[in-house]
């Protein structure tokens, strides 16, 4: 029997594409094929809900299956109910379940963020371009990723767009929305869930009117969770981190080329002695570091500044950036910066929304009164209580993992190499991430080697797997499977997202064995990793990971190990669609 299937303009991109993959894959299985072709199909089946934009469907018979859980639960069902149950479909009858507001042409403009302003940023933006052209809708998405802002939105495209989608996990200015309607959501459900999305945004968007005092017209839906603080915080330090140590790894590789320079003879004409000077004044090991040294000095005044942004806007950030300087010169580090940025977060909400002033003064307490009462206290704070006890907890942490060997190390490097495949870019692997980068602020780099080498673990498993077990995979995953390789190679954990959500019991359980095997053999090696991004590309320059063939092994061996586990106790897809979880 040959299938023919079609979306309607609700489906979400997402969805649409693993409904299809479920339907190919049980009809397969059953001896069907699923044609290109409406004229020649024996049954004709619409997934999900919305208007059909394939005009060939008119006229024929159209099996609806408009609840997609049921159709990811057994497939099969649906192929064999498709001719009994379809019925003719009309031009009249194109089903619409969106609100009458959202059937003509928009304009759409959206923002997209995500902490590492790496793979859910992008994947979110294609996701909601893709959802707006299958609606026939102008969309322009911009981009707030690790590299600043991409496709970036012009006033104009603002000021004629109907509506504005916020699908940011961290807080970002949206000032240039001011006056526009805005829906907020996070890059999750606009990935998995944008037709759900477009559609709750037309009914719940409301007017955003930023204020001078806008941490005080936060409506209720609008508040952050602790976590995304921290994320939010987390988010602006990285690049920081990552210049930082780069810089000072390029000043170990310098410093090389100095020592190889003094072996070689030098020309008494005084040109190469002025080539030689250059080297070693411009671009040699002492000045380079101090660069570096420098860079992460700000790390941890952007990440309690940025908490502070976080929690209580624009009169949060003086207090939290002087109260991460503090913590910097008290020696608390990361740790202490963490806990005065949400302490001068929340003193600045606290002043900005509970000290009466009189209306002629109240111009004034975002740029003088908030900034100065919460900056003086969150200075007193750092100075006299918080800074002396976790200056001495940092130290020892500090000691602990810089003197940490055999077991212990294993077992840590164990802990976060597991915590990275946990959810692949959810909380647990955002946790086990904040640390490491956190420890890189004091200079401890042992950390981030288990955290980055576990979190390439799952994409490059899986990738392994449809290769080792080809004949187990379908087609489509197979080409899955090569994608999740090369994000496996630029540490993209979310490569194997789509391996996880169709077969979980089996993909998480071995990606977290696998992250495990290879976190611990980082740190047995003695791995340490100076940048907290980049994948095997960071490895192109010196220094920064050391020792690298033992880093490697411990990649190499964790893949290895997760993929071969899946593809042997991975089902055959014939039995696997009937398990699939959306």
């Amino acid at each position: 029997m040959n299938i023919y299937i079609v979306e309607g303009s609700n489906t979400g991109p997402v969805n649409g594409r693993l409904a299809r993959a479920e339907l190919a894959l049980a009809a397969n299985s059953l001896n069907f094929n699923v044609t290109d072709n409406s004229d020649s199909a024996d049954a004709i089946i619409a997934i999900g809900t919305g208007e059909i934009s394939d005009k060939s469907v008119i006229g024929k018979k159209v099996y609806v299956v408009e609840d997609i859980n049921a159709l990811f639960a057994n497939p099969k069902q649906i192929l064999t109910e498709a001719q009994s149950k379809a019925v003719v479909f009309e031009q009249s009858a194109q089903r619409v379940s969106a609100p009458t507001t959202n059937t003509a042409v928009k304009r759409i403009v959206a923002v997209t963020a995500c902490p590492t302003g790496v793979a859910h940023t992008f994947m979110a933006a294609e996701a909601i371009e893709e959802e707006a052209k299958k609606r026939g809708w102008w969309c322009k998405v911009e981009t707030r990723g690790s590299v600043g802002v991409g496709n970036e939105l012009t006033p104009e495209e603002v000021a004629s767009a109907d509506i504005v989608i916020a699908a940011c996990d961290i807080d970002v200015d949206l000032s240039k929305f001011a006056g526009k309607k805005l829906y907020r959501t996070k890059t999750g459900p606009a990935l998995k869930k944008t037709a759900q999305e477009f559609d709750k945004a037309f009914e719940e968007a409301t007017v955003y009117q930023p204020s001078s005092t806008s941490a005080s017209a936060k409506s209720s839906n609008e508040k952050k969770s602790f976590y995304k603080h921290l994320l939010t915080g987390v988010s602006y330090m990285l690049p920081m981190v990552v210049a930082g140590g780069l810089i000072i790894a390029l000043s170990f590789a310098f410093g090389q080329f100095q020592e190889v320079l003094k072996s070689v003879t030098v020309m008494e004409n005084g040109i190469e002695v002025v080539k030689q000077t250059l080297v070693k004044e411009l671009v040699g090991e002492p000045h380079l570091k101090q660069i570096g040294d420098l860079a992460f000095s700000l790390m941890v005044p952007l990440l309690a500044g940025y908490i502070a942004y976080s929690i209580a806007d624009r009169p949060g950030l003086t207090p939290g950036l002087v109260g991460g300087l503090l913590a910097v010169s008290t020696g608390a580090g990361f740790l202490g910066g963490i806990i005065i940025g949400y302490f001068a977060g929340y003193i600045a909400l606290a002043i900005t929304r509970y000290l009466p002033l009189p209306k002629s003064m109240e111009a004034l307490k975002p740029i003088l009164i908030v900034p100065l009462l919460a900056t003086l206290a969150t200075g007193l704070v750092m100075q006299f209580v918080v800074g002396t006890p976790i200056a001495w907890l940092m130290k020892v942490i500090t000691v602990w993992l810089n003197t940490m060997n055999g077991a212990n190390a294993v077992i840590l490097g164990a802990l976060l190499g597991g915590m990275m495949c946990t959810d692949m870019g959810g909380p647990i692997n955002k946790v086990a991430y904040a640390f490491g980068v956190g420890m890189i602020s004091s200079q401890v780099y042992a950390p981030m080697a288990a955290v980055m080498a576990g979190g390439m673990v799952p994409p490059l498993a899986m990738g392994l797997a449809t290769l080792i077990a080809r004949k187990k995979f379908a087609k489509a995953e197979q080409e899955s499977g090569k994608v999740s390789l090369v994000l496996g190679f630029c540490f993209i954990s979310e490569g194997a997202i789509p391996f996880a959500a169709r077969d979980p019991l089996r993909v998480i359980p071995c990606c977290i064995i696998g992250g495990a095997i290879t976190g611990g053999m980082a740190l047995a090696f003695g791995s340490t990793l100076m940048t907290p991004h980049g994948g095997l590309f960071a490895l192109a320059i010196p220094g920064v990971v050391n020792p690298v063939g033992g880093y490697l092994l411990s990649i190499v061996a964790g893949s290895v190990i997760a993929g071969v586990a899946y593809a042997l106790i991975k089902k055959p897809e014939s039995q696997t669609t009937e398990t699939a979880i959306a």
